[in-house]
């Protein structure tokens, strides 16, 4: 028996708290893990988790061990990484997520022909507009938006998007088009999964509050409800670029548009990135890079 037995099941429970994600996040079964944390509670002479019929918690002396235990997973897959030959064919589970729409447009091809070339690599790619906890739920990688604020990620930008004021032909002939940023609020706003549309004024950044009727959080519903002129819309290009380009979409206030946004790959920070990740963020920013999405 190693004394490593049951530290990575432990973890994941007591990050997941959950048997049963846990059990997904490792690739095994619940019955598996919990044995497995019965065995080391049983070493260590010592009660980790509270058990019930509807949640996991940690004991006092679990919440101790818990952060020892992600020091010690931390160091071991740094020390398995640095030794990893920088030419070796990425192998093993990724798991990643990104938002649903920009993900099925840009990310989930690219990572199909990944996938396609590196059949050692499984690849689990979670499409959700939740901002997901990429520590706690066990993620590889994931790719955002914008600004980003969690010091226990890495980041490299692959892309940027930028966000743009629209309406339809027929909405600007019925309503008018606005003039200045005080007549947003005048108009129909479609409003999407952002409470706020941001903008640049006088080399300062602005953030309006759009009002309106509609409201949708996806961002597909929004483009369609803007060409069948029910409102202003600010959305990211790659939505309305298309219909831009083929006059279905008028932009507005372009002096007034905000900086370009930048598209991330996040991941945990250990110092020596795994192979796998590597070579995905790269491959990813090879691709998203080459994207010139018209203004």
């Amino acid at each position: 028996m190693s004394r490593w037995d049951g530290i990575d099941e432990f973890t994941a429970v007591a990050e997941q708290a959950s048997f049963s994600a846990a059990a997904k996040r490792l690739g095994l079964s619940t019955s598996a893990v919990s044995r497995e944390i019965a065995r080391l509670e049983d070493r260590l002479q010592t009660r980790l988790l509270h058990r019930t019929t509807r949640r996991v918690e940690l004991t006092d002396a679990g919440r101790d061990f818990l952060s020892r235990c992600r020091r010690l997973i931390d160091e071991r897959d740094e020390a398995l990484a640095a030794v990893q030959p920088d030419d070796q064919a990425p192998r093993g589970l990724l798991r990643m997520t990104c938002s649903v729409s920009y993900g099925e447009r840009f990310i989930a091809p690219a990572v199909n022909a990944f996938a396609r070339q590196n059949p050692e690599l499984r690849i689990e790619l979670d499409l959700d507009n939740r901002l997901r906890d990429l520590v706690g739920d066990g993620y590889d990688l994931a790719v955002r938006f914008g600004h980003l604020t969690d010091s226990r990620l890495m980041a490299r930008r692959l892309a940027s998007r930028r966000l743009i004021l629209c309406a339809s032909p027929d909405y600007l002939a019925r309503r008018g088009a606005p003039r200045d940023l005080s007549e947003i609020p005048s108009h129909d706003g479609l409003i999407g999964s952002a409470e706020h549309w941001r903008f640049t004024e006088a080399g300062r950044e602005v953030s309006l509050r759009p009002t309106g009727r509609w409201r949708c959080n996806s961002g597909a519903a929004v483009l369609d409800a803007a060409l069948q002129g029910l409102g202003l819309c600010q959305l990211p290009d790659f939505y309305v670029a298309e219909a831009l380009s083929a006059g279905a979409l008028t932009s507005l206030l372009d002096e007034a548009r905000p900086p370009d946004e930048g598209v991330w790959a996040v991941h945990p920070h250990p110092r020596h990135v795994p192979p796998k990740v590597r070579a995905m963020i790269d491959w990813l920013h090879d691709r998203l890079s080459e994207q010139r999405i018209p203004a």
